[in-house]
C-alpha cells in the first residue's frame, strides 16, 4: 500500500514527507494506522550519527489503531488502539528473563534496517528503506512484529501514548523496575527532560523522600517542583554535590543520569552515599573514573540501563493506569506539532523549547 512517511535519505539531511511503498504484514506482524508518534532524542542521532542505514524512516514512540494482522498474531485485533515499543527476539536467555531491553540481538532489531526475518516492508522507486526499531513510526501506516505492540485502554487520548513506548518507558522503568528505591529513600535525578521528569514522577510514586532535580534551565526545574521534586539545584549555579550531601546528610541512595555529559556523570555517583546506585541512561561518551575513589571504596554500584529494563507489555499499561490515576501527569511535559512540521519539532527539542514533541500524524 502506499503511505506517506518522513524519509531520512542520508546523513544530517532533514526530514522530507514523501509516498512510499508499504507492503502487507507476515504473519507475526501488525499493520497500525499511527495516530501519533513521540519525537525522541534517539531519532535525532540516529539521523545525524548514522545508526541505521539509509535511507531510513526512522521514529519508535507510535501509537495507533491497529488495521489488519497477520494469520499468527491473537493478543491484538483490528481496531484495538496499541503503543509501538522496541523490537526484541522473545527467546534468548536476557528476554526469557524479562530483560527484552538487553535482548542479544537488540542492536540488530532496532538498527540494522529489517525486521526480524532479514527482509524489508518499505521501499520507494524499487529502493530499499531501512526500518527503525521494527516500527519506523514517522509514517501514515506502519509495519510491527506483535511483540513490538502494547494493547492500551481506549479511554485514553491516544495521541499523548507514544512516548511510553520509549523515552517516558526509560525514565520511569529505570526507577520503578530497576532502582526500585525504598520508601523513604532518597534520589537524584539529573537532567530534567522528558527521560529526567519521568523518573521524578516515578521517584514520587515509589515514595522518595528527597527527590533532587538537577538540570541547568530553572524553567525545567520549575516543572520538576510541580511532578514532585521536594529540591531542586541549578548546576550552574551551586556545587551540586556539596549542596545534594548537604540535603541528604551524606548522599543519595539512588541517582539516574540522563544527560551524557561526563563531568554530570561523575557528579551522580560523586554524589552518591556509600552503598548508592547509579543508573546510566544518557548516551555518554568516553570518559575516565577512578575506580578505587569513584566506586569501589565506599562499595557503590555504577549501571547502564536500556529501556528501564522493563518489558513493555507489562509496563507500559501500568503506566496508562497511574496516568488515568492522576500520579503520572505526562502530558505536562508534551507539545503537539502537526507532521509537516517534523523538521521544526525537531529543532525545538534540540534547543530545549519542547520537552516532548509528538507529531500528530492521521
Amino acid at each position: 500500500m502506499k503511505i506517506k512517511a518522513a524519509v531520512t535519505h542520508g546523513l544530517g539531511e532533514d526530514f522530507k514527507i514523501e509516498e512510499v511503498e508499504l507492503a502487507e504484514p507476515k504473519s507475526n506482524e501488525v499493520l497500525i494506522k499511527i495516530v501519533a508518534t513521540g519525537v525522541c532524542h534517539t531519532d535525532a542521532v540516529a539521523r545525524d550519527l548514522g545508526l541505521t542505514p539509509f535511507p531510513a524512516i526512522l521514529g519508535h514512540e507510535g501509537a495507533g489503531i491497529v488495521e489488519k494482522v497477520g494469520d499468527n498474531v491473537r493478543t491484538v485485533q483490528p481496531g484495538d488502539h496499541v503503543v509501538l515499543s522496541f523490537a526484541y527476539c522473545g527467546h534468548c536467555e536476557n528476554c526469557l528473563t524479562a530483560h527484552p531491553s538487553t535482548c542479544l540481538d537488540f542492536n540488530l532489531l532496532n538498527f540494522g534496517g529489517k525486521m526480524e526475518d532479514g527482509t524489508n516492508r518499505l521501499q520507494q522507486h524499487e529502493q530499499q528503506l531501512s526500518t527503525f526499531f521494527g516500527q519506523s513510526s514517522f509514517g501514515t501506516y506502519a509495519i510491527a512484529d506483535v511483540k513490538n505492540v502494547v494493547k492500551v485502554d481506549k479511554d485514553v487520548d491516544l495521541a499523548l501514548l507514544g512516548p511510553l513506548g520509549c523515552g517516558i518507558q526509560t525514565g520511569s522503568g529505570t526507577v520503578l523496575v530497576k532502582l526500585k528505591p525504598e520508601f523513604g529513600s532518597s534520589i537524584a535525578i539529573y537532567g530534567a527532560g522528558a527521560v529526567g521528569l519521568s523518573g521524578v514522577m516515578a521517584a514520587k510514586i515509589a515514595g522518595c523522600k528527597q527527590i533532587i532535580a538537577v538540570d541547568i534551565h530553572d524553567s525545567r526545574l520549575e516543572i520538576a517542583k510541580q511532578l514532585g521534586a521536594t529540591h531542586t539545584l541549578n548546576g550552574k549555579h551551586v556545587d551540586v554535590v556539596k549542596e545534594i550531601k548537604n540535603i541528604t546528610n551524606g548522599g543519595t541512595h539512588y541517582a539516574l543520569e540522563t544527560t551524557g555529559v561526563p563531568p554530570v556523570v561523575k557528579q551522580s555517583i560523586h554524589a552518591l552515599r556509600p552503598l548508592g546506585q547509579c543508573a546510566i541512561v544518557g548516551v555518554t561518551g568516553e570518559m575516565t573514573f577512578d575506580v578505587h575513589n569513584d566506586i569501589m571504596a565506599e562499595g557503590k554500584t555504577v549501571m547502564g540501563v536500556i529501556e528501564g529494563d522493563a518489558v513493555p507489555q507489562v509496563f507500559i499499561p501500568q503506566l496508562v493506569e497511574y496516568f488515568k490515576n492522576g500520579q503520572f501527569p505526562f502530558d505536562k511535559l508534551v507539545k503537539f506539532y502537526d507532521f509537516e512540521q517534523i523538521n521544526e519539532a525537531f529543532e525545538d527539542s534540540k534547543t530545549g523549547e519542547t520537552i516532548k514533541p509528538i507529531l500528530k500524524i492521521n
